[in-house]
């Protein structure tokens, strides 16, 4: 079977991998939010935060390779994506990290490495700078951390393919089928202005992290993925070739490996 999907054509057809069968799953209501979550495999405890507008499933070829290394995955729908719920309340990563922090005080998890994936690597970041104790590890990918660290925005087949596959997903999935509007207009709002750490903020984060970059990234700069990676303390650099925003599922496997370096490095330091 191919292991490339650099244009994902297969993604947009099929989605991905179907994620396994769940040791348990369910929905923690938090600040008016109902939180869909999963958990898969048992050891060390890694939480999966998807990028905006996806979910979950997502994470369809990484899940399975971290419960073979032996890793209990965590995998959570944001607020108003995938079977999540939402309020009216405008979005904000402060209020995105507080539900992933409400669903570890449901399961009673103390702490956890992240896997945050663009708008989930800002929430993995959130975490790692006010609840240092919830955070073994950091693997952000594909995200800035203040509005100078994004490309101005052209479209492509490749994002097109993605962003059908989420519309198509969210009808599926959410409890408001006919919403996915109104999510994509709360999403870039959020975006538009957060979010908007400074120099002195990320020298505060003291947890393991990991900055991945894609070669051809089409929202973020490579500058600032080597600016956050000189300015978080301790930080390495992953620049991954040959791939974009949406390394994850186009090749699986060398995004696997930045993950599986940055676990080893959380291991360690736990």
């Amino acid at each position: 079977m191919p292991t490339h999907d650099d244009d994902l054509i297969r993604f947009e057809a099929d989605g991905a991998p179907p994620l396994p069968e769940a040791t348990e799953q369910g929905h923690v209501p938090h600040s008016g939010a109902r939180v869909w979550y999963a958990a898969y495999g048992d050891g060390p405890p890694v939480v999966l935060l998807h990028g905006g507008l996806g979910h979950s499933g997502n994470w369809g070829h990484q899940v399975p390779a971290l419960v073979a290394a032996g890793y209990r995955v965590i995998a959570v729908d944001s607020r108003g994506h995938g079977r999540s719920t939402r309020d009216d309340r405008p979005y904000t990563y402060d209020l995105l990290a507080s539900d992933v922090l409400a669903v570890l005080d449901a399961l009673r998890v103390p702490s956890a490495a992240f896997v945050g994936w663009s708008d989930g690597a800002a929430t993995a970041l959130v975490l790692a700078r006010h609840a240092p104790e919830r955070v073994t590890g950091v693997l952000f990918f594909g995200c800035n951390m203040d509005p100078s660290g994004t490309k101005e925005f052209h479209p492509t087949p490749v994002v097109d393919r993605c962003f059908a596959r989420h519309e198509r997903d969210y009808a599926e999935l959410s409890e408001t089928p006919d919403e996915f509007k109104a999510l994509v207009d709360a999403v870039t709002r959020m975006q538009r202005s957060q979010p908007d750490y400074g120099a002195q903020d990320l020298a505060w984060i003291r947890v393991p992290v990991t900055i991945v970059h894609a070669e051809h990234d089409e929202f973020i700069e490579r500058s600032h993925a080597e600016y956050l990676a000189r300015t978080i303390p301790g930080a390495e650099l992953s620049i991954l070739a040959g791939v974009s925003h949406f390394a994850p599922l186009q090749r699986p496997a060398s995004f696997d490996e930045a993950m599986f370096s940055l676990l080893t490095r959380a291991t360690a330091t736990d």
